[in-house]
């Protein structure tokens, strides 16, 4: 991301309060950004959000994106140019104990959000983060494109791949993406790998049960060992998230399409990998062990094919997955010494810019 672009910038986060939310505000507050947050209370406790006093450098606004005219009387009021639509129910399991919330939440939510962009006259541009999992997952060995079946064999899965199409419809049917020249916004989707990085503490979720696990000593129980993920680095996705605004924003229709955000594919790894170097690395004889019971159905195969954001974009994941997983567990064991949190997350940003600048 270019921090120059974002400087004074008036932008609006959906989700604020969870992980990746908490992550991004934190980082454009850093670029000297305008930043209001609309979401539900932090999903978790302890959270990013509380941990790393996110909310002190921005507007927070605690609501539900579901509630049309609650979320409409708040872009009226804060006028942003900028918007990341994040907030979402975003886990497997839960979703198939909780349907209709998730659908609810994943489908009006974004479709909350495209009308009121919509009826907007400052928006310039939208971004809307799904999923990995909206595609029709078929358990294949190489990564999807965007121009793949979507679909969903799961409530959650589904509820992105609707997300999608919603999106899609808006995009041609009212926003000629050319916001910035006076016309409709630029909009586009974002799909993300499985996201790791400090401060997730969201149930059902490998790295924060891992780490809730080796903080308090204990063995980490593990549903699917041999299942393989897309695993990145929230810094990387949320650079092509940002990198994706800068384009749309600048080159507008052009940009407002669907983007995958993966890591390279030497980082696609199976669960058991990860949770073998996370015990070698985090010590204190820390160790694993497989899940016996029986679990609701979830892919095994999952990959993204990244090239078109590499080619079109010039992004790319700058943390290979060992250190992705260092700095993750850097964040946890600074968090067990009760230091500043804040400080440590910003610090991070900052050692992946420099990255980034180089």
């Amino acid at each position: 991301m270019r921090p120059a672009f974002w400087n004074k910038k008036k932008v609006l986060i959906t989700g604020h309060t969870g992980f990746k939310g908490s992550w991004l505000s934190l980082w454009l507050q850093s670029a000297g950004c305008e930043v209001i947050g609309y979401s539900l209370p932090p999903p978790t406790s302890p959270s990013l959000l509380e941990a790393a006093q996110v909310d002190r450098g921005m507007t927070s606004t605690i609501d539900d994106v579901r509630d049309l005219e609650k979320l409409k009387a708040t872009v009226e009021k804060v006028k942003p140019e900028i918007v990341f639509h994040l907030a979402a129910q975003s886990l497997v399991h839960y979703a198939y104990r909780n349907p209709i919330e998730t659908y609810t939440t994943n489908v009006i939510g974004t479709l909350n959000v495209l009308e009121c962009v919509r009826e907007s006259e400052s928006v310039k541009v939208l971004v809307c983060v799904t999923s990995d999992k909206c595609y029709e997952n078929k358990e294949w060995l190489w990564g999807y494109r965007e121009t793949d079946s979507l679909g969903g064999y799961d409530p959650y899965s589904s509820s992105k791949a609707c997300a999608e199409l919603i999106v899609s419809t808006y995009r041609h049917s009212f926003f000629s993406g050319n916001g910035r020249n006076g016309s409709s916004p630029a909009v586009a989707t974002a799909r993300a790998g499985n996201v790791i990085g400090g401060g997730d503490w969201t149930q059902d979720r490998l790295i924060p049960d891992i780490m809730r696990a080796f903080l308090k000593n204990e063995t980490a129980i593990i549903r699917a060992p041999r299942s393989t993920r897309p695993w990145q680095h929230v810094l990387d996705s949320l650079n092509g998230y940002l990198q994706l605004a800068q384009h749309l924003w600048e080159k507008g229709s052009t940009f407002a399409q669907a983007w995958n955000f993966g890591p390279h594919p030497n980082d696609v790894k199976s669960v058991s990998w990860i949770v073998d170097y996370l015990s070698t690395h985090w010590g204190n004889g820390a160790g694993w062990e497989s899940d016996p019971n029986q679990h609701p159905h979830e892919s095994r195969e999952l990959r993204l094919d990244a090239s078109k954001a590499n080619n079109l974009l010039g992004w790319g994941p700058l943390l290979d997955l060992p250190r992705s997983l260092n700095w993750t567990i850097e964040w946890y064991q600074a968090y067990q010494r009760n230091e500043n949190i804040r400080r440590l997350t910003q610090d991070q940003i900052e050692r992946y810019q420099d990255i980034e600048d180089k």
